[in-house]
C-alpha cells in the first residue's frame, strides 16, 4: 500500500497539486468521482453496466480510491489499520447469527 500511495504523492507533488488538495476539496472530488462511478450503472442492470462500460468503471474506481489514499495520508490515516478497525466495529454491528444472508441495517435487527 506504502508503494501505491508514495507514486501517488509522487504524481500529485511533481505537478504542484497539493495546493488545491486540502481535506474538503479531496472528500469533493472523491465524492465527484464517485458519482462518475455510478453514473456508469445508470438505466442498466449491474451486468448491462459492467459489460457495457467496464474500462471507464474500473477507471472511476481508481479516480475513487486515489482520491481516498491522498486524503488519508494527507490526514496522517493509516489506511491498514483504519480498515481493520471498521472491519472490527462492522463485525459487533452486523453478528453473522443476525445478519448473515439479509440486507437488513443494524438499525433493523429484531
Amino acid at each position: 500500500m506504502d508503494d501505491i500511495i508514495n507514486k501517488i504523492i509522487e504524481f500529485r507533488d511533481a505537478r504542484d497539486w497539493k495546493q488545491f488538495h486540502n481535506a474538503k476539496d479531496l472528500v469533493i472530488s472523491l465524492t465527484l468521482e464517485a458519482g462518475e462511478l455510478l453514473e456508469n450503472f445508470q438505466w442498466k442492470s449491474s451486468d448491462q453496466a459492467v459489460d457495457a462500460n467496464f474500462d471507464n468503471i474500473r477507471d472511476e474506481l481508481a479516480d475513487v480510491l486515489i482520491y481516498s489514499l491522498m486524503l488519508a495520508h494527507d490526514l496522517e490515516i493509516d489506511i491498514k489499520s483504519a480498515i481493520l478497525n471498521k472491519l472490527e466495529k462492522n463485525e459487533k454491528k452486523y453478528p453473522i447469527e443476525k445478519f448473515k444472508g439479509t440486507s437488513k441495517k443494524y438499525t433493523e435487527a429484531e
